[in-house]
């Protein structure tokens, strides 16, 4: 067993002792490809959403030199055809770039210098009658232990990108890895009678040139067009509840924290390493920052880009933004406009993109409170404020304290309209939203939720063992505040919370745009206890 040529299936074997769900399916779609023009595959995902995992789980399944079929008998892939004929057939070569990172800083080295040597070194060790010892290039090394007879290779890089992401401002050295990668995987005759499959992830795509991808027979599967890999992206809406009912948790709970990731085929898509800690400490809680600062966030959400601020502030008000994801160049430096800014986002995970209408949204509420911390500032100003002062505003509603709810929506609903490039109801809503925004800590907050005859603007449905009350909000513009308390009396819009225990809240909002005067305000707001 080496560290990087065929290193046996003991990772994975630790993996499956633990918390596991079934992804060996992405196996089968790897074997689908061996024998096929470009059995290369780069799929990209956020970070604490199972890369390495899946990276373990395919180099055990491959490496010639152990027997791990009873690690994967019981799998899905088990039962797949082209299960016999490729498990323990192959020369795996498998290695994290972060690694080879570290190393080069730790000896003042180049990173592709030591990741080469490294690589060759056990190559030599392995096969030294194949290579002999003055053999400088990978590729002819590789070329020349299966010339002499020796199973073709399987390659699974993991983290590929991570010297773009450390190495940012480095050009030359992220041209000299490309063209590392390029020497490899480009020559198609050697590649075909030496590489069996490739399988790279990092959270990157491909790094793009122009429009052209860098690295283009690999076939890549990514945050923003996962294809058919959506399902091994996160964690399912399926393997959740199953998971749930498992370990005795909550999957109401579950679902609003980590959910929210949605894909074509697949609308509910969960963060894998916040459900699997929360399983763990049977807890249910934000988990992001263990492995994330906000800082990155608010470094790239700060950025002076036309619109960016707009989109920032209508997603933390609930709604989505519009996008263009093509000029987006896959890497974190080369930003030309807000869209690009806002499609690095979506591959961090603090996004999550609608493929049909082309908009992002922040996906759940883990997410959502990474946001809160970012926007916090003097360059996010009275919004920032707002956020953190929500927690006095709802406590001002529930104690049905009207002018204080009227004037905290007078100071958000302002700031919010000089910055987004309209002023009608949905700017209100989204005020108001801002304005409530940690209240998503004790409430499921639906908006447009159908009730009665019609549909109640905002609903405020307490979570699981919250002594709070539930609230119906209605919003009305240019009318008055005791007009939406009557609208939602003639709809009947209580009755959808009449299952809920406690005083229930009617709250009516309304915003007058043709008040005059200084001192004149445009908010009013009406609490009524049924």
């Amino acid at each position: 067993m080496g560290v990087y040529l065929n290193p046996g299936y003991e990772g994975f074997e630790e993996i499956r002792r633990d918390i596991y769900v079934d992804k060996s399916g992405l196996i089968t779609f790897m074997n689908s490809l061996i024998g096929k023009p470009k059995p290369l595959v780069c799929f990209s995902r956020p970070r604490r959403f199972g890369k390495t995992f899946a990276a373990d789980m395919i180099a055990a399944y491959y490496d010639r030199t152990c027997d791990s079929r009873f690690l994967f008998e019981d799998l899905e892939v088990g039962s797949a055809d082209s299960f016999d004929t490729h498990i323990n057939k192959y020369n795996v070569l498998s290695f994290d770039m972060t690694g080879f990172i570290s190393d080069a800083r730790d000896h003042d080295a180049n990173v592709l210098s030591e990741m080469q040597s490294a690589l060759l070194n056990e190559i030599r060790e392995t096969f030294p009658d194949c290579v002999n010892r003055e053999e400088t290039s990978l590729g002819k090394a590789l070329y020349s232990v299966v010339a002499n007879g020796n199973s073709k290779f399987v390659f699974v890089i993991d983290e590929w990108d991570a010297l773009f992401r450390e190495f940012k401002n480095d050009s030359q050295l992220q041209e000299d890895y490309i063209l590392f990668l390029r020497g490899l995987f480009k020559n198609r005759d050697r590649t075909k009678k030496i590489i069996a499959a490739a399988y790279m992830t990092g959270i990157l795509p491909v790094k793009k040139y122009g429009t052209e991808s860098a690295l283009s027979d690999f076939r890549e599967y990514t945050m923003t067009a996962p294809e058919m890999l959506e399902e091994y992206v996160g964690f399912t809406e399926k393997d959740v509840r199953e998971l749930c009912e498992e370990y005795d948790m909550s999957f109401e709970d579950m679902n609003a924290w980590y959910n929210g990731y949605s894909f074509p085929s697949i609308h509910h898509v969960y963060n894998p390493n916040s459900v699997m800690q929360a399983l763990h400490h049977k807890n249910v809680r934000n988990y992001w920052n263990q492995t994330g600062s906000f800082e990155s966030l608010k470094g790239y959400i700060g950025m002076n880009f036309d619109g960016l601020k707009d989109a920032i502030i209508t997603m933390l008000g609930g709604g989505t933004a519009r996008i263009r994801i093509s000029t987006f160049q896959n890497d974190i430096t080369s930003f030309k406009n807000a869209d690009d800014v806002l499609t690095l986002l979506i591959h961090l995970g603090y996004l999550t993109y609608d493929q049909v209408k082309r908009t992002v949204r922040i996906p759940n509420m883990e997410v959502a409170e990474v946001f809160e911390d970012a926007v916090n500032g003097d360059s996010w100003g009275p919004v920032g404020n707002a956020i953190t002062d929500s927690e006095d505003l709802l406590d001002a509603t529930i104690s049905r304290n009207e002018e204080a709810v009227a004037n905290a929506l007078e100071m958000i609903h302002g700031s919010v309209s000089s910055v987004l490039q309209y002023n009608n109801e949905a700017s209100l809503s989204c005020a108001i939203t801002i304005a409530y925004y940690t209240a998503k800590r004790f409430y499921h907050i639906i908006r447009e939720l159908p009730a009665g005859k019609g549909f109640a603007d905002l609903a405020f449905i307490p979570r699981r063992n919250v002594d709070k009350p539930p609230m119906i909000v209605e919003l009305k513009y240019n009318k008055d505040a005791d007009s939406a308390i009557r609208q939602i009396h003639d709809n009947r819009y209580d009755g959808v919370l009449k299952d809920y225990f406690g005083n229930l809240l009617l709250v009516g909002i309304n915003y007058d745009k043709d008040v005059k005067g200084e001192n004149k305000k445009r908010h009013s707001c009406v609490i009524e206890r049924v």
